[in-house]
């Protein structure tokens, strides 16, 4: 009966489809390997390339590779299968099986591990033979101890200090004075001998490695604690990631509904506009139709008494009798009675115009459907309502702040302020204290009859000393109104905007991801303008106040109303 080693070795070199040794041993990209005629003559059969252990298939042909390993050592196999039945000739005629074995053992030394070796786990370094597993190590001895070897150690060294087995007990020594590395420098954060703190060590505070043992598991626990913490975390981020996608889902398949109604109604109302619109023209088309089929019928009319004339006049120039002549001569003589047509005419283009206010009554139709997006928009933004506060520190010296930070005001005078590098020390500017590097945001803020302001958003690195130019090109998204005579937004160039009437009260919208900032009559509830860019940087609130000589000239940030419900939100 073959041996677990020789069973192991004839599986390690047999070929899966020949069920033999290998002969030139190839390996495919999958890791299994195969006689090289065996896996091409397999391939050939098969309408595909599929390796025959995994079944894996490959698309292609795969690159093989010879195993040069595995080829040394199935050829070292055949050696072993053939050497036997030699060596068995030899030891019939020599009588030396001892020197044969020993021959045979050396023939394959690193195929076969010896009977009884332990693959993993830490093996009794006294064991002479099949080696055990052993149950302790010794921290003085450096040996580790089977459970039959530990009770003959045990029973003579009683003082010495037993540990659960570990592998490499040389790391435990000390490599300079080989001495049992007891203790902890802590210092140097090293463990180190009892020599050590005589020599190197001297005067370093040390503790036994199981106080600092005792000390550190505690700061692991407390690492623990707070990984574990972490993991919850963000366990809890990944739930609220899920639980944001489904409602971004159902906001998505809302958005569609509202879409697919928006548009079916306007498609139906352009629809009925045309229809409308076809009929009108047809309508007008007829009615032309029978005004000129009129004319025509009166036309012919006249036709036939015209050429009864004719006819009559013929006939009487062609007679000789005189006296007939002269006497009907007076009736002929005169013209019939007939209409005038030299002013009638029929309208070829009688429609100008018509489809010109047709589709003026669907602007006036658009208008309105986007008139209701714009509130049903705005309701939606309003659920982003940030609480804003004026930043101090960023405020220009001209421009005071209320206590609680959501007014500010021109002065018409300097205030003697530190010129910090946060700070507008020419233009008369303030940031919010609150700045964003994502999400959506949204505030308002009551303008009243003030006639020269901006408000808007500025990225954090804008220039904030000498002269400055306030436009998306220098970092800041705003609407403005300029001196009292137009409204404007920050584009490059500056667009004016026809905005009609008054602005009170402006509500700001900021979509950080979308690179959306909004501006709306939050009384009229309608859209002002939308800039559309991409922020690679914090954003903050900004305001911009001219001075005015109304000392009432206040710009204040004003808590969101729920116009619905007519509470805050």
């Amino acid at each position: 009966m073959a041996s677990p080693t020789n069973m192991l070795a004839e599986e390690q070199v047999h070929c899966s489809i020949c069920l033999d040794v290998f002969t030139n041993p190839v390996s495919i990209p999958c890791g299994h390997n195969f006689c090289m005629a065996c896996i091409g003559g397999y391939w050939k059969t098969s309408s595909l390339f599929m390796c025959p252990m995994c079944k894996k298939t490959f698309f292609k042909k795969p690159d093989i590779s010879i195993n040069t390993v595995l080829r040394e050592i199935a050829e070292q196999f055949k050696d072993m299968k053939i050497k036997p039945v030699l060596k068995e000739q030899q030891l019939q005629q020599q009588h030396e099986p001892e020197k044969l074995l020993k021959d045979l053992d050396w023939e394959i030394p690193e195929l076969i591990p010896p009977s009884g070796s332990l693959i993993e786990g830490v093996c009794c370094d006294v064991c002479t033979g099949p080696q055990q597993q052993a149950v302790k190590s010794c921290l003085v001895c450096l040996t580790s101890y089977c459970e039959e070897h530990l009770k003959t150690h045990t029973a003579r060294f009683t003082k010495h200090k037993l540990i659960e087995p570990v592998q490499n007990l040389e790391d435990r020594m000390c490599k300079k004075h080989e001495r049992l590395l007891e203790l902890f420098c802590k210092k140097d954060q090293i463990m180190v001998c009892v020599l050590c703190t005589e020599m190197d060590h001297r005067a370093h505070y040390t503790v036994p490695v199981e106080r600092e043992w005792s000390d550190k598991k505690a700061l692991l626990r407390k690492t623990e604690a707070e990984v574990q913490q972490m993991i919850r975390e963000r366990l809890q981020k990944v739930e609220d990631i899920k639980h944001c996608i489904e409602l971004n889902k159902h906001s998505a398949l809302r958005e569609i509904e509202d879409s697919v109604q928006v548009f079916s109604n306007l498609v139906r109302k352009v629809q009925k506009a045309q229809a409308e619109l076809v009929i009108a023209i047809e309508e007008k088309q007829r009615k032309t139709a029978q005004w000129a089929q009129g004319l025509i019928e009166e036309l012919e009319r006249e036709i036939v008494q015209l050429k009864k004339r004719n006819s009559e006049i013929d006939h009487l120039a062609r007679t000789d009798d005189h006296i007939y002549f002269l006497q009907n001569l007076p009736s002929l003589i005169t013209h019939p009675q007939t209409k005038d047509w030299s002013e009638a005419h029929v309208p070829t283009n009688q429609c100008l115009g018509t489809i010109r206010r047709a589709v003026s009554k669907l602007e006036e139709t658009l208008a309105e459907e986007i008139e209701k997006l714009a509130e049903t928009e705005l309701k939606t933004a309003q659920k982003y309502s940030m609480d804003v506060t004026l930043d101090p520190d960023t405020a220009n010296p001209w421009l005071q702040l209320s206590e609680d930070r959501r007014q500010l005001r021109h002065l018409g005078a300097w205030q003697d302020l530190p010129d910090t590098p946060d700070r507008f020390n020419t233009v008369v500017i303030t940031l919010g204290c609150e700045g964003f590097t994502s999400g959506r945001h949204y505030w308002e803020v009551q303008v009243g009859e003030k006639d020269d302001w901006y408000l808007g958003v500025a990225k954090e690195s804008v220039n904030r000393k000498g002269r400055i130019a306030i436009s998306t090109s220098h970092g800041y998204w705003a609407l403005a109104m300029k001196k009292g005579q137009e409204y404007r937004v920050s584009s490059s160039p500056p667009l004016i905007l026809p905005v009609n009437p008054k602005l009170k009260r402006v509500g700001v919208y900021v979509d950080f991801e979308e690179g959306h900032v909004s501006f709306y009559d939050t009384i009229s509830r309608s859209h002002i303008y939308t800039f559309m860019d991409s922020f690679q940087e914090k954003l903050y609130p900004f305001f911009y106040l001219y001075c005015c000589d109304k000392a009432s000239d206040i710009l204040s940030i004003c808590p969101v109303m729920d116009v619905t419900h007519n509470k805050q939100c």
